[in-house]
């Protein structure tokens, strides 16, 4: 029987089989964010072998929300007085990541490797989704925009959780994690609440980037008013981290990835070379702002904000400096991303 001919749920059975199995033994190497990391190699390992699965879009966006909603809650009521009294160090954090990616984009859009606007949209840094969505409308090839935005986050994904193994910062013990620990009932309520309904009303307010936006500004206002606490059980994060691996493994199917074959040597050299160029960045904002190399790392990580936050909860870095240069350009890619695609393609 072919894999297409199997039921579903044996489909589904096998990748929560091989999803385990690798976050045991991502476990046993104490690397970090193995809730994440592997389910998606689990999820790529699959698709491209072949196995048809795909993830329903509300589920994917439900777990940005969550995301979303985990960020707001490690983020310090005074994280924008923070970022304002060191704004030039945010500045040149979330801008060196930006030009080096939209110089690399430059220089394979002239190569005249990929079709019209493609290069330009794929590799603009974070807001992977939007990019995605929006390309079309300028002459990109949508797919070939998916592939190169998922492949960095991908690659980002794994670059960061090695470079915490390696740092020494090793990821949380999952048999020390109290799973189902509940401080707050009625915050539990309503941070479900929140988190189950603004995600798809950022979706259909059209705000860029409102999966995850959305529940953010919102978990952001319940923590500088302190009306109520942000309540999220370490079950319901452990699986949004899963559903966001699988989301992002999806992606790598082989009718993508035999569109993107020729290319593929060119795409991965240029994602390699962002993310040597950022951990570089790294290095110096670790001087400059006083951090640890791994914090500096993960900041300039070039990868989605989601998966770097997940990341960098699982580990001892600064995460309130990690995910303010995140979301500061996360935000800042959203306001100037579409605007520098058009201006270096000249559409």
């Amino acid at each position: 029987m072919k894999d297409s001919d199997s039921p579903a749920w044996l489909r589904w059975g096998l990748l929560t089989l091989i999803s385990l199995t690798l976050v045991l033994a991502l476990e046993l190497l104490h690397l970090p964010a193995a809730l994440l990391l592997g389910p998606m190699i689990a999820a790529i390992v699959l698709v491209v072998s072949g196995v048809p699965l795909t993830l329903s879009n509300p589920a994917f966006i439900l777990a940005q929300g969550v995301v979303g909603m985990m960020i707001a809650d490690h983020l310090p009521v005074d994280i924008f007085h923070e970022i304002a009294a060191d704004w030039m160090i945010f500045l040149a954090g979330t801008s060196s990541t930006i030009i080096t990616s939209a110089f690399l984009g430059w220089l394979l859009a002239r190569s005249g490797l990929l079709p019209g606007t493609t290069a330009i949209w794929g590799s603009s840094p974070g807001a992977a989704s939007v990019m995605t969505l929006m390309c079309e409308d300028y002459g990109a090839d949508m797919r070939l925009v998916a592939f190169m935005q998922y492949l960095r986050v991908a690659c980002c994904a794994l670059s960061t959780t090695f470079a915490a193994w390696f740092l020494g910062h090793a990821g949380t013990a999952l048999h020390h994690t109290d799973w189902w620990g509940i401080g707050s009932w009625t915050g539990l309520a309503v941070t479900v609440i929140l988190t189950a309904v603004s995600p798809f009303l950022g979706m259909r307010l059209r705000i860029p980037g409102g999966a995850l936006v959305l529940p953010l500004i919102l978990g952001l206002v319940i923590k500088i008013t302190g009306i109520i606490p942000i309540v999220l059980p370490q079950w319901l994060l452990g699986l949004s981290y899963a559903v966001l691996g699988w989301g992002i493994g999806f992606r790598f199917t082989p009718r993508v990835l035999r569109h993107a074959a020729r290319l593929f040597p060119y795409i991965l050299g240029a994602i390699i070379i962002l993310i040597t160029a950022n951990g570089a960045f790294g290095v110096v904002l670790m001087h400059w702002a006083h951090v640890d190399l791994l914090t500096a790392f993960l900041s300039t990580s070039p990868g989605g904000a989601d998966s770097v936050a997940i990341i960098a909860a699982s580990t001892t870095v600064d995460l309130p400096f990690v995910m303010a240069m995140q979301v500061s350009r996360f935000l800042m890619v959203l306001l100037a991303g579409p605007l520098l695609a058009r201006w270096l393609s000249g559409s």
